[in-house]
């Protein structure tokens, strides 16, 4: 994503709330709870978010009501905005070691 889009981005109301908030993979509703914003936001926000390349489908456990539930969570650990020498952004990848062990502890809680 070129650096003036991902400012806009991260610039939309309530996109770094989504952000800090996947740090653990969250559902939608979680995320509209959590960070009090309407469902219906939430969803364009994500939307918004995963089309950066910033946030990701994580999971499809089922819910309590036996449902499938999207849940997300942030494939950055960290964006660096600096404007001294001009614009430049520097994004931290989420660890490839993080990923594993959500993917484990996903597993066994799913009873794979």
């Amino acid at each position: 994503m070129v650096g003036d889009d991902l400012i806009t981005v991260l610039g939309n109301k309530y996109n770094t709330d989504i952000l800090t908030a996947t740090g653990d993979a969250m559902s939608a509703q979680d995320l509209s709870d959590e960070i009090d914003v309407p469902i219906a936001t939430c969803y364009r926000r994500i939307n918004e978010l995963e089309e950066a390349d910033l946030l990701e489908l994580h999971d499809r456990p089922l819910s309590d009501e036996h449902r499938r539930v999207k849940v997300y969570r942030r494939k950055v650990d960290g964006v660096e905005v600096d404007f001294r020498d001009g614009l430049t952004i520097e994004v931290e990848e989420r660890s490839g070691v993080k990923n594993r062990l959500d993917d484990v502890w996903r597993d066994l809680s799913s009873g794979q």
